[in-house]
């Protein structure tokens, strides 16, 4: 290479012949400013030396029509000589700055803005791939494939109060929601009076956000949870409506469970049979009670699944014992199919609708504003006030039984003490009917 060429640059750049260079300054900064001729005319670089290695950064061409003390590129992208010069100046300070940072020098600091830059197209391409719809169908599915009945509860609510509701938030990124999203989403459900479908839809976009969150660190979550990178809940900077979580138990009264059970006492068929099992078991939720197989109707018990419950926990099996009628009444409903409560031969098992409607049906107009699930509360309600502890009514329904205790080191099956709650909850029933017959028979 050339030394810094003598002579005008102009007359340095005419007479560069094709596939040659020369250097027209040595810059204080470091390197010096070359011009070299190539196929497509003259190109300006910045020349300069790192650990014995020669190197080049294209600057841009010559433009003899750029005025001559001009210091930035032409309309074209063409420079002057002076224009050209402070470019290299700054390449070169560049470069000082770099290798101070440690970063290289300029080369490794280019190279380090395109992989950074490489790196934050590919997070934008996956983060667009895992949107919040994303992440909640995800959800919805990991609890269904734990069983848990839930997740038609949490699609629903998704679907209505977060995909048609709020579609651009649906669309966004998961891990770039924010908490002002979550509580525009709430807000819109209070303010239309629904508390609380408000706090449910809370309550499963925690939930969601937890499971994704906790795949970092919890084997047993799937791995795709990985790819939404959340790291944090954004449902946790938001409160729970307590206004809204008002009981909607409403329990049949004593007199309205002795009215229920006159109605149903002496009903014939399958109707009669399903109706008394469901309230001689202790009220056990319909969509469980309806998915009992005939294989675990054995030994005078049933077993049910619930399939309520924490997310990662598999759902539990319940046991209940059969005391008189419910015995007789669950015999009179095995078939040879699969399912103990159905009405084409156990081929597909009952639906908890048919049974909340027949029971419905049987009421009529005979106890105001009836639901199928108020039998479940007034059971329980008619139990505690005959002193059946609460321990035992959880066990009996199946309740969420807390504690290290439970969890862990209490495997005892409660069967008998279920069996004597649902005696004396038969006994209650007939009492209660005897009561009201010898009132009326005095009246």
């Amino acid at each position: 290479m050339d030394a810094v060429a003598p002579g005008t640059h102009g007359q340095v750049i005419k007479a560069l012949k094709p596939g040659t260079a020369k250097a027209l300054f040595k810059l204080p900064q470091g390197g010096c400013l070359e011009v070299r001729r190539i196929s497509t005319g003259v190109v300006f670089y910045w020349r300069y030396t790192q650990n014995s290695k020669t190197d080049r950064v294209a600057i841009g061409p010559y433009d003899p029509s750029a005025p001559p003390k001009s210091l930035s590129p032409t309309d074209q992208g063409g420079y002057s000589v002076q224009a050209a010069r402070v470019s290299a100046e700054r390449l070169a300070q560049a470069h000082a700055t770099a290798l101070g940072a440690g970063l290289g020098g300029l080369r490794g600091a280019r190279e380090r803005q395109e992989q950074d830059a490489r790196l934050a197209a590919e997070e934008a391409e996956a983060r667009r791939g895992k949107t919040l719809k994303h992440l909640l169908d995800a959800y919805c599915d990991y609890l269904e494939s734990l069983g848990r009945r839930s997740h038609v509860d949490a699609r629903s609510i998704f679907k209505l109060h977060v995909f048609e509701a709020w579609p651009a938030a649906a669309r966004k990124p998961a891990c770039e929601v924010t908490r002002d999203d979550v509580i525009a989403m709430l807000r819109k459900l209070s303010q239309a009076g629904k508390g609380r479908t408000s706090n449910k839809l809370r309550a499963y976009l925690g939930a969601a956000y937890q499971v994704a969150a906790g795949a970092q660190s919890l084997a047993s979550i799937p791995e795709t949870f990985l790819a939404y990178r959340i790291s944090l809940n954004p449902v946790q900077g938001t409160r729970r409506d307590t206004a809204s979580d008002k009981a909607d138990k409403n329990p049949l009264s004593s007199d309205e469970l002795r009215t229920y059970w006159g109605l149903i006492k002496d009903l014939p068929g399958v109707k009669g049979a399903a109706l008394r099992l469901h309230l001689l078991t202790g009220g056990q939720r319909l969509d469980q009670l309806v998915k009992v197989k005939r294989a675990s109707l054995r030994d005078g018990t049933i077993t049910l699944v619930d399939a309520k419950g924490r997310p990662g926990k598999p759902p539990r099996q319940h046991l209940v014992p059969l005391v008189g009628t419910a015995l007789t009444d669950a015999n009179s409903l095995a078939g040879e199919g699969e399912w103990l409560l159905s009405t084409d031969g156990g081929k597909t098992h009952m639906a908890a609708t048919t049974l909340a409607g027949w029971a419905k049906e049987v009421v009529g107009e005979k106890i105001e504003a009836f639901q199928a699930k108020r039998v479940r509360s007034g059971v329980e309600t008619l139990l505690a006030a005959a002193k059946v502890s609460r321990e035992i009514r959880g066990h009996l329904q199946s309740h969420g039984v807390q504690g290290v205790q439970t969890a862990h080191y209490d495997a005892h099956d409660y069967l008998d003490e279920k069996g004597t709650a649902l005696s004396k909850l038969r006994r209650l029933l007939e009492q209660l009917s005897s009561t009201v017959i010898a009132i009326r028979e005095a009246a």
